[in-house]
């Protein structure tokens, strides 16, 4: 006989019931077939496994090895089967998170990665801050399989971006600048910063807040003065807060404290807006990133139509 797990579970069903009969009625089969069973693998082995008494069977010393190491081998088995199912449903495997860094600062984000980890906390997650023009090229690579950032100005075929939510944009001034000393929680149009001087992201590396910027300004009526660039949006933070001009700036930045900065709401028509994306490859076959996209997008759903609701966020299937 070649031995095979069902033949394993056999013989720990029996020793744990000490009785063939009652082993046969838990197994669903007939009592003979299983007594010749068990027999069959003693033989294989060479030893005996049963000593047969009165009213049931017992293990032998070697027995109790075998028992030990059968149950081993078919909890492996086990944990192998469900290891498999698990990583095709999504619940294992890995997650390369791209994070642009005015991203981090709204709370969605961190909210939406926590409830994941919550769902699946299973899948091995790593985090990576990068620009927007990184994150796109990282995704087109494989070397990163979604992105939180700000939606592009034109959206790669090979990668999907779904917009999650908008805010405004606000604007960033030196503390002792006259437009902050409106008071806090003051409100300006844009036209009353047609003769300041704009410090922008670097173009080439932030497309979406560069251009958001201009066309508020144009539709202002106004082409705006442009200071320096900047490559990240705590480095315009700081040249604002150095005097070197204003800048506009996600709402979210407000939770960044900055000595030397102040903030204020901007009103109008024109008042321009942030776009917060999730970015992914189409086509994507992983079930990591299809459930991470999956519980996002509804996350962001929820909070649109409900901000309450975010917190009730559930895994699918």
């Amino acid at each position: 006989m070649t031995m095979e797990l069902r033949h394993l579970r056999h013989f720990v069903v029996v020793a744990e019931e000490g009785h063939i009969t009652r082993a046969a009625e838990r197994l669903g089969m007939q009592q003979p077939p299983l007594s010749q069973r068990i027999k069959a693998i003693e033989s294989e082995l060479g030893v005996q496994l049963f000593r047969r008494k009165a009213r049931g069977v017992e293990l032998t010393e070697a027995g109790r090895v075998f028992l030990n190491r059968a149950r081993a081998t078919l909890a492996q088995h086990d944990g192998a089967i469900e290891a498999t199912r698990s990583a095709a449903r999504g619940e294992q495997g890995r997650l390369r998170v791209g994070v642009m860094p005015t991203a981090l600062f709204h709370p969605f984000v961190p909210f939406a990665i926590r409830a994941f980890r919550t769902a699946f906390p299973m899948v091995s997650l790593t985090l990576d801050e990068c620009l927007s023009k990184e994150a796109l090229e990282r995704l087109r690579n494989d070397q990163m399989d979604v992105a939180f950032m700000r939606a592009p100005l034109t959206e790669p075929q090979s990668l999907i971006v779904n917009p999650l939510l908008v805010e405004p944009m606000v604007v960033a001034l030196p503390s002792d600048h006259a437009l902050a000393r409106r008071g806090r929680g003051g409100t300006l149009s844009l036209k009353d910063l047609a003769g300041e001087t704009f410090i922008v992201y670097a173009r080439q590396l932030g497309p979406a807040f560069y251009e958001a910027t201009m066309a508020a300004c144009l539709k202002a009526g106004f082409s705006p003065r442009l200071g320096q660039e900047a490559p990240r949006i705590t480095s315009a933070l700081s040249l604002v807060a150095v005097g070197l001009g204003i800048s506009l700036v996600p709402a979210c930045m407000q939770r960044m404290t900055m000595d030397g900065i102040a903030y204020q709401r901007l009103k109008g028509a024109s008042q321009p807006k942030a776009v917060l994306s999730l970015a992914s490859r189409r086509g994507e076959p992983s079930p990591v990133v299809r459930n991470f996209v999956s519980l996002v997008r509804q996350a962001a759903r929820n909070l649109h139509t409900d901000p309450g609701k975010s917190s009730t966020i559930r895994r699918s299937g």
